[in-house]
C-alpha cells in the first residue's frame, strides 16, 4: 500500500480531511508534525490547508523554516511527489519549490465558496485521472489566494505547461486566473482549491476524490514499467 505523509503546522485545519481523502483512495496516510525532522520515506507528501505559524507576515513565510521542511525539500528535489493545498501551496512557494507567491485577495476579503476550474495539465502526480480541459467544481477558502509572479515567470509557466488548474471565473484576482501550478516534471503540485473537501460523493459531487485516486494511478503506472524503489515512484520518468 502507498504511504503518504501529511504535514501539520500550528493552525492546520484540513489535515484530517486530507487523510480521509487519501484513505478513501487506498493510501495509508500518517500525520507528521512540523517540528519533526524525518518523513520516514513516504511515497507522497501533502501539505494541507489551514494556517501556519507566522502567517501575519505572509502565508507560509515562517512555515518554510520548520524543521520538517528540510526533509520535504530533500524528498522533492530527489524527484519525490509533493502536493500543497491552499496554505500548503503558499508554503511550497515560500520554500522556493514552486515559483511565485500567494498574496491578499483582490478586494481584501476572505473568500469561501465553490468555484469552477479547468484542468490545464493532466499528466501530473494528482491529475492523471482527468482529461485535459475538464471542468469541475471545487471549494476554495482563502484570504491570501491571489497568485502573483513577474511577467517573465508567468510567460514561462504558460509556455512550458506548468499551469495545472485555472479558474473559470477568477475569485481572488490571481494572475491569468491561475489556481494551481507544478514543477516541470509534474511531481510537485500546488493548488488553492480544496479537493479534499469535495471527495465524498455523499456530501457533494466527489470530483475532488480523483485528485487522490490520480496519485495511486501515477504510482501504479510507474511501478508497472520499472522495478520498485524506496520512493514508490520511477524517478527517471519525471526528470527532464
Amino acid at each position: 500500500m502507498m504511504r503518504a505523509a501529511v504535514i501539520t503546522f500550528p493552525g492546520s485545519n484540513c489535515e484530517h480531511d486530507t487523510v480521509r481523502a487519501l484513505t478513501q483512495a487506498g493510501i495509508h496516510a500518517e500525520l507528521v508534525w512540523h517540528r519533526e525532522t524525518s518523513l520516514q520515506a513516504p511515497d507522497v507528501v501533502l501539505l494541507p490547508g489551514g494556517f501556519s505559524y507566522g502567517d501575519y507576515l505572509r502565508s507560509g513565510a515562517i512555515a518554510r523554516f520548520s524543521p520538517i521542511m528540510e526533509a520535504v525539500r530533500t524528498h522533492a528535489l530527489a524527484g519525490g511527489a509533493v502536493i500543497g493545498i491552499c496554505n500548503g501551496f503558499q508554503v511550497l512557494c515560500e520554500a522556493g519549490l514552486l515559483p511565485g507567491a500567494l498574496t491578499k485577495n483582490a478586494g481584501l476579503l476572505f473568500t469561501s465558496r465553490t468555484v469552477r476550474v479547468t484542468i490545464e495539465r493532466s499528466d501530473t502526480i494528482c491529475t492523471v485521472d482527468f482529461e485535459q480541459g475538464a471542468r469541475l467544481s471545487l471549494p476554495i477558502a482563502n484570504g491570501e489566494g491571489r497568485f502573483v509572479a513577474d511577467e517573465q515567470t508567468l510567460d514561462q509557466l504558460e509556455a512550458e505547461g506548468h499551469v495545472v488548474l485555472r479558474y473559470a471565473e477568477n475569485p481572488n484576482g490571481s494572475a491569468r486566473g491561475i489556481a494551481g501550478i507544478c514543477n516541470p516534471q509534474g511531481t510537485i503540485v500546488g493548488m488553492m482549491p480544496h479537493p479534499e473537501r469535495a471527495a465524498n460523493a455523499r456530501l457533494n459531487s466527489g470530483e475532488g476524490g480523483r485528485f487522490f485516486s490520480s496519485i495511486v494511478t501515477s504510482f501504479h503506472s510507474q511501478m508497472l514499467t520499472s522495478p520498485p524503489n524506496t520512493s514508490g515512484l520511477n524517478r527517471d520518468s519525471y526528470v527532464e
